[in-house]
């Protein structure tokens, strides 16, 4: 079974349980104040687990189903090593560096509590974004390049993020992508070029 299937069924299934007791996101969802004053680290990586809407599940995983598979081939042909045990890491590091900036941002901030795998997910997205930059990503059934849906994901993000208006994790939206497109770039740098020449082929 492909490794992005096993940890879509992992997420599911343990934020099937959260649906239906909501202690367990109480005490596994990221809080900054509670990692910096109570030293609760799990909550790093343990919110990546949960999610608050079947909506919010649904996408994500679907997202990671449709990117996650390109992804371990991409790795198994660029970089050293098992791609599935690399995945993992790159998966589960994800959503912990995606997360930092948050961390940094409201660790004084009791009420700010966050779930969800989105950071790790976009981390997916632009890693293959990084590998084919001019593949096609639908969104709202309109194909648009990776490249230019890529930069306008990460204009909105930081920009949402500045403003903190809704409920929904855009640093950590911003960050993953960082992550995901640096992650293989420091273990093969030579994808730099490959990315820098897939860019100037249009011209």
């Amino acid at each position: 079974m492909n490794i992005s299937v096993i940890i879509i069924i992992a997420i599911s299934l343990i934020s099937i349980a959260g649906f239906s007791q909501p202690e367990l996101i109480y005490k596994y969802q990221f809080n900054a104040w509670q990692i910096k004053h109570r030293k609760e680290y799990l909550r790093l990586i343990s919110h990546g687990f949960f999610h608050g809407s079947w909506m919010h599940l649904l996408i994500n995983m679907f997202v990671l189903f449709s990117f996650g598979r390109a992804v371990i081939h991409y790795f198994m042909i660029s970089l050293p090593g098992n791609s599935n045990i690399l995945f993992l890491f790159f998966f589960f590091s994800a959503i912990v560096i995606s997360s930092l900036y948050s961390y940094i941002k409201e660790k004084n901030n009791y009420n700010y509590n966050a779930i969800g795998a989105s950071g790790a997910v976009s981390a997916v997205v632009f890693a293959s974004i990084l590998y084919d930059p001019f593949g096609i990503i639908y969104l709202y059934f309109i194909p648009v390049p990776g490249i230019v849906l890529g930069i306008g994901y990460l204009i909105y993000s930081r920009i949402m993020g500045q403003k903190n208006m809704d409920n929904i994790g855009h640093d950590a939206h911003f960050w993953g992508a960082v992550y995901g497109f640096l992650f293989p770039v420091v273990l093969n740098p030579s994808l730099l070029g490959h990315f820098a020449n897939e860019l100037l082929s249009i011209f």
